[in-house]
């Protein structure tokens, strides 16, 4: 899967290096996410956030209109995404679904796992924000 990651500093790029381990195509932006930098995220499916970076209905629309399916955020937190915003533009939107303080590592572990389900057409679980998935379907649906 094409994302991109705004707003990573050195160590969490370590990180996402480490957990991604060459599986998807992540182009890493130090710069925040704004209307700005929008244009960086052309061409990419999914986009990583760090650092709880603001995405507002407008980024929202911007981020949909240039062609992003999948926003993942490496925070257990979600209200730096405008989340109604996102379901109304029919994005998927996860996040790390445990504490932020078990380890940075395992949080970019999550972020890949995010990638991978998606990629797989997969439901993310426990970090769908949204809860528009149904992981029980899902799971009868693979039997």
């Amino acid at each position: 899967m094409k994302a991109i990651a705004y707003n990573i500093k050195s160590e969490e790029k370590e990180w996402l290096i480490v957990a991604n381990y060459k599986k998807h195509d992540i182009t890493i932006i130090a710069n925040s996410l704004n209307l700005d930098t929008l244009a960086f995220a052309n061409g990419k499916e999914a986009l990583i956030l760090f650092n709880e970076d603001q995405v507002d209905a407008t980024l929202i629309n911007g981020l949909k209109a240039i062609g992003i399916k999948y926003i993942t955020t490496s925070s257990m937190h979600t209200a730096h995404i405008d989340l109604e915003a996102a379901k109304a533009a029919g994005l998927k939107i996860a996040n790390v679904p445990f504490a932020d303080d078990e380890g940075a590592l395992k949080a970019m572990h999550q972020v890949i796992k995010n990638l991978d389900n998606w990629s797989a057409g997969k439901c993310v679980g426990n970090a769908c924000c949204a809860k528009h998935c149904d992981a029980s379907k899902e799971t009868k649906a693979l039997k």
